[in-house]
């Protein structure tokens, strides 16, 4: 049995000459070992994502911070209308109680606002007659419209008036009717009005921006009536609790067509 020493030790092979056991580490691109590389697209995309997120971020902020201004200028909008109507009333009340101490009477100054409800189907209607109710936006019994007093709006309910019914709708009427049955028409097609920058997108250009606004524009038929009547859908009223009296009647002969003045809120009332 031959017995090796480091004087007889055979030599060790040439591949092996000068090479350890162990591997030696490998060296990355930035010249520290173990390092990953990452690729440069990898590298753009986070970065651009970093943007992306920030831009939406900071877009964020600025809608809420635009958001509470504007809830803060809805609020005081309606606050000013609040005191404009309640101003209204006293002055009205003071007008009555002077006239009355005077031995006189107050006569109410000429209605501007009308509310239409169409009371009777299309059985035996003139052809005229059909036209002006679709002109007036009356396609459908027992719907509703807004529109201003003057001398050819009064021409045609005159010609109209043995199917519908009108009055002098007062601001709660007003009020009731936009918040409970109103819809817009916005891009042609009857949008319920759920939120004001439904409205704000319709007639923002007119300073139209929430339904106070809408309301007060109505009422008191300001100089964007014709814009504001225009983007309210026609209401769609329920057929009035109690029912009608004679509807082929005038109201004046205990029936139900033609002009009731005040007395349409209390029909509004039994039929929204």
């Amino acid at each position: 049995m031959i017995r090796w020493t480091d004087k007889n030790k055979p030599p060790s092979h040439p591949r092996n000459l000068g090479h350890s056991n162990e591997e030696t580490p490998r060296m990355g691109e930035d010249g520290k070992s173990g390092a990953a590389v990452v690729p440069e697209s990898v590298l753009k995309k986070q970065k651009r994502l970093e943007e992306w997120n920030l831009a939406k971020k900071q877009e964020i902020e600025a809608a809420r911070k635009k958001n509470a201004e504007k809830r803060k200028l809805i609020f005081k909008r309606a606050q000013e209308y609040a005191g404009e109507y309640e101003a209204n009333d006293k002055e009205l009340i003071r007008l009555k109680r002077e006239a009355k101490l005077r031995g006189g009477f107050y006569v109410n100054p000429e209605a501007k606002l009308l509310y239409i409800i169409r009371i009777r189907g299309i059985n035996a209607m003139h052809p005229k007659t059909r036209k002006i109710l679709q002109l007036l936006r009356l396609r459908q019994i027992f719907s509703g419209v807004f529109l201003k007093v003057n001398k050819a709006t009064m021409n045609m309910l005159h010609k109209v008036e043995p199917y519908v019914t009108y009055g002098y709708p007062n601001l709660k009427s007003v009020k009731e009717l936009i918040y409970k049955r109103g819809f817009g028409k916005l891009n042609n097609q009857r949008i319920p009005l759920t939120d004001n920058a439904i409205i704000e997108q319709a007639l923002g250009k007119f300073g139209i921006i929430c339904i106070e606004d809408l309301i007060h524009e109505i009422m008191t038929v300001g100089p964007h009536f014709k814009e504001a009547n225009n983007f309210l859908w026609p209401f769609k009223l329920s057929a009035p609790s109690g029912g009608l009296k004679k509807k082929r009647n005038h109201y004046v002969e205990g029936g139900d067509a033609g002009n009731r003045e005040d007395k349409i809120n209390e029909l509004i009332r039994r039929m929204n």
